[in-house]
């Protein structure tokens, strides 16, 4: 990615994070900067994160977490606490591993609820990988759903990407298989793959992505496996108690996080990552087919707790 692009995903993203940047976290940003470091602070602190959004757990952690570094590191002024802050949280939401890709072809699984724009996020991350200069193909796996197939075929002809798909009622599974092995015997690289978005019994959901998966090694031995949570961020902490058994059944292996645009608690993506232990993949940021960003948690930080306070540049 060139500097430029660079520059533009980071402006994107800080315009997305509007609500959330101008709302709780200004205050925060507000309370560092034009307060003295005392117990009325932390406890300040403290309650602003939990309306952010973060949790209570979360947010007493963080706090205990800045208390111990202004104390080692003898920070003086809110400026340090907040680029203090600004550091334990990039680190909390650090992915510890890359997402893989290197399978051939690679497969990215995507699981989540009715609701939480499965099907549009589908559709994002092929535009987004294309754009990238992989040769996507997309797999209808939710067969439950009529309109499910026919709205990936929308938004499969709008990112110019095939589409594999089958009959109401046919076996996903079936569907993935047919869609990997046709990747491989195609020279694509990535197949994105839609499943159902039933919450089930833990077993029933257990079973059905255990078999998906054995269909994409039995289609390519060499194929790689993602599984990606969707989630939705307006919903904030009740979307993370949702997804928890969802998620501990499925397997997953990330998150995504969608209409971040739309909330002013973007600070559920520390809550999410938190909860979940699971890292956060991709944000999206908008409606349009690019508004799904790759997540960076130093861009996040940043963008949620900006070096100097908004009301600064208004002057």
């Amino acid at each position: 990615m060139g500097l430029f692009d660079a520059f533009k995903k980071k402006e994107k993203l800080k315009v997305g994070l509007e609500k959330t940047r101008t709302g709780f976290f200004q205050s925060i940003v507000n309370t560092l900067t034009n307060s003295q470091i005392d117990d009325d602070l932390y406890n300040e602190l403290e309650e602003q994160l939990i309306l952010a959004d973060v949790g209570p757990a979360c947010a007493v952690r963080l706090v205990d977490e800045l208390r111990d570094t202004v104390e080692s590191q003898h920070l003086r002024t809110g400026e340090e606490a907040l680029r203090a802050l600004r550091e334990i949280i990039r680190r909390e939401i650090s992915p510890s591993t890359d997402l893989d890709l290197s399978g051939k072809p690679a497969v990215i699984l995507v699981i989540g609820v009715n609701g939480v724009g499965k099907t549009t996020t589908i559709a994002k991350l092929a535009y987004l990988y294309k754009d990238l200069g992989r040769h996507v193909m997309l797999a209808a796996g939710d067969t439950f759903r009529a309109a499910a197939s026919e709205q990936l075929e929308i938004w499969a002809e709008r990112a110019e990407v095939p589409l594999v798909k089958a009959g109401e009622g046919a076996d996903p599974a079936a569907v993935i298989f047919d869609a990997v092995q046709s990747a491989a015997a195609r020279g694509y690289d990535l197949v994105i793959a839609d499943t159902a978005g039933r919450l089930h019994n833990k077993k029933g959901l257990m079973d059905e992505l255990a078999k998906i998966s054995r269909s994409v090694r039995k289609a390519s031995p060499e194929a790689s496996l993602e599984v990606l949570l969707v989630l939705d961020a307006l919903t904030g902490q009740n979307a993370i108690s949702q997804a928890q058994e969802f998620c501990r059944a499925a397997g997953a292996t990330g998150i995504v996080l969608t209409k971040l645009d739309g909330t002013a608690k973007g600070g559920c993506v520390i809550g999410v990552h938190e909860k979940l232990g699971l890292p956060i993949r991709f944000v999206g940021v908008g409606e349009k087919i690019d508004d799904l960003l790759f997540f960076s948690a130093t861009d996040f930080s940043e963008a949620l707790l900006p070096e100097v306070p908004a009301k600064h540049n208004e002057e």
